[in-house]
């Protein structure tokens, strides 16, 4: 069997394999079908996420869930403004041995586990954030100059509340750019409100039954970053993250009269994978353009910012986006 057959009868059987995650996820999470595809499709591009929503919305359950299915080890770390960086990452004790030797032992924090949710993260301060920004990017961290590799996979899903910003510190641009995607948590319309409260007011909740364990997900990363991604879509990534720079030459003139910064090579490269993660997701063998167009958002959003004029005039993010996603799919269609 050639190596592109090898790869294709890969795709096909982790396709399946997803489909049988997605289906037990469901049982816990009523609807949110987009929110579950975007937190999978991150796990798979071997990063990291950001919920936005308001509380009640089901994110931490949502974790729980993707926990339990995927087999990873899980901790939860609720933030606050007196958390230190040694109550996420752990700390050296002086012990005295039966022989009355004294040695430091380093005892790990919450952080070493393989899915780490983060709620409400920008209510802790800036030192305990950029002592997490180490463990999103170094995947280690480092305790009195030593360095502790942490356990893998390794993803965090972080929430935010996206109304009540009182006492909280607003994560600076670095962190937020180590977030592979942002994903807004709304409100179930009301079929699927009704189906939450018929399948969670009873007498027994939903088990979620495990598909994946670490290994697999691991491979399952591996696969996705070997899927094939057309010369199209490759053309396209490029034309709608260089458009959405206001200094770059060929952006659209909504980006040059309402962006202040726009998305750095990281965006770029996130977007390459999560196509390919979404196509996977989807049973398909190849990324297409409308995976770029729907990924867009998720990928670009929190990695570029309105100018203080744009936010004036109630110009929203979300539509600039959308123009120039919309502006990059007819430039390829054209093409």
């Amino acid at each position: 069997m050639s190596d592109p057959e090898k790869l294709m009868e890969e795709i096909d059987r982790l396709g399946g394999r997803l489909a049988e995650a997605k289906a037990a996820i469901a049982t816990r999470i009523i609807g949110q079908e987009e929110v579950v595809n975007l937190a999978l499709a991150a796990m798979l591009s071997g990063g990291h996420a950001l919920l936005m929503g308001l509380p009640g919305m089901g994110k931490t359950l949502l974790v729980d869930t993707l926990s339990k299915v995927m087999g990873l080890s899980e901790s939860r770390i609720q933030f606050t403004p007196d958390l230190m960086p040694a109550d996420i990452l752990g700390s050296e004790v002086l012990e005295t041995g039966a022989d009355g030797a004294r040695s430091f032992r380093f005892i790990e924090g919450p952080v070493f586990c393989q899915l780490l949710m983060a709620d409400e993260i920008n209510r802790a301060s800036p030192r305990t954030q950029s002592a997490l920004l180490q463990a999103m990017q170094e995947m280690e961290v480092t305790v009195a100059g030593v360095h502790h590799a942490l356990p893998r996979p390794f993803h965090v899903l972080a929430t935010q509340n996206p109304i009540e910003q009182e006492g909280t510190y607003p994560l600076p641009e670095a962190q937020l750019d180590r977030f592979l995607v942002r994903i807004d948590v709304d409100y179930p319309d009301r079929e699927t409100e009704r189906g939450i409260l018929l399948a969670t007011t009873g007498t027994e909740d939903a088990v979620a039954a495990q598909v994946f364990d670490a290994a697999m997900l691991m491979e399952a990363q591996q696969v996705v970053r070997r899927m094939p991604v057309g010369e199209t879509v490759v053309e396209m990534i490029l034309d709608l993250v260089r458009a959405c720079r206001p200094e770059d030459a060929d952006a659209p003139q909504v980006v040059r009269d309402h962006v202040a910064w726009g998305p750095g090579p990281r965006a770029a490269q996130a977007l390459m994978l999560t196509v390919r993660a979404r196509a996977l997701l989807d049973g398909r063998l190849a990324p297409s353009p409308e995976d770029v167009a729907a990924m867009a958002r998720p990928e670009l959003s929190h990695r570029m910012a309105l100018s203080f004029a744009a936010r004036a005039e109630g110009i929203a993010l979300d539509d600039v986006i959308a123009e120039v996603s919309a502006r990059a799919t007819r430039v390829e269609a054209a093409a």
